[in-house]
């Protein structure tokens, strides 16, 4: 039977150019709305993904997002948020997109078309079976991502998907195929809507919750959070004298001294002991 892309049925919303502005936003929140649901019948795979990625990360893996156009720049802004967030350094979850840096910002042709490409720019970071390589595909069909997976299982390294169809192709290339069907999008084929909602919220539950797992997150706090910006310095300070009551001037001379929340918060308690 020949696959069928759900996600890029027609749309339910016909005649869109002579609809005022309210209706076509109207129209978009609703399908909207759909999305965490989608997300919520995916947790069991999610779940299963984050405890398998939790112990590789332990020993020394890494985490690869790999994808193409809007699901490849998904994955590389999940992976650019992780070092001021959780004070992980760049190397620990990776971005790749196809057709590189360049195609961040524009097009490049024909660069999800390779199957072995996805592979050989995987290789350029001497990916190992300690790694986790996510292949995100809204389509489910994009062979730079199923050929990226499909050699990384050849290879021994533990692979997951994350789709917009049910039996995707990229799903069958995976270990642990994550499905969010959203259904058809409001513009027909647009699968930086709906699609690229739900890829955004499985990526950041991914990446969040493994680091939680990992020790990066104390209480609700963002506690090895980069001190970036002086909005960032603050939020710190405050989280120091919450946890230690010390005076704000104090706290911020700790902070910055120690370079985090937890470990200035550490070395006080160090000392007084």
């Amino acid at each position: 039977m020949a696959f069928i892309k759900i996600s890029e049925q027609p749309s339910l919303y016909n005649d869109l150019e002579k609809k005022s502005t309210g209706e076509i936003l109207h129209y978009i929140n609703e399908e909207d709305k759909k999305v965490a649901l989608a997300v919520e019948k995916a947790l069991p795979q999610i779940e299963k993904l984050v405890n398998e990625i939790v112990p590789r990360m332990k020993r020394g893996g890494r985490i690869f997002y790999i994808g193409a156009g809007t699901s490849g720049r998904l994955g590389v802004l999940d992976a650019s948020e992780i070092p001021p967030t959780f004070g992980m350094d760049p190397s620990w979850v990776i971005g790749i997109i196809a057709g590189g840096e360049k195609a961040l910002r524009n097009p490049v042709e024909n660069a999800e078309d390779d199957t072995m490409q996805g592979w050989l720019d995987l290789s350029k970071f001497g990916i190992n079976e300690k790694d986790t390589v996510i292949g995100i595909a809204a389509s489910g069909t994009t062979p730079y991502v199923i050929g990226a997976l499909e050699e990384c299982r050849r290879h021994g390294i533990l692979t997951a998907s994350i789709s917009s169809n049910p039996d995707a192709p990229v799903s069958q290339a995976a270990d642990i195929p994550i499905e969010m069907i959203v259904g058809p999008e409001v513009v027909t084929g647009s699968s930086r809507m709906k699609s690229g909602t739900g890829q955004k919220m499985i990526c950041n539950m991914i990446t969040t919750a493994t680091m939680i797992r990992m020790g990066r997150v104390k209480g609700n706090r963002m506690v090895n959070m980069q001190l970036s910006n002086a909005k960032l310095v603050d939020r710190g300070t405050r989280m120091v004298v919450e946890e230690l009551g010390l005076p704000y001037d104090e706290a911020k001379r700790l902070l910055l001294f120690h370079g985090s929340v937890k470990n200035a918060v550490d070395a006080y308690r160090n000392e007084e002991a």
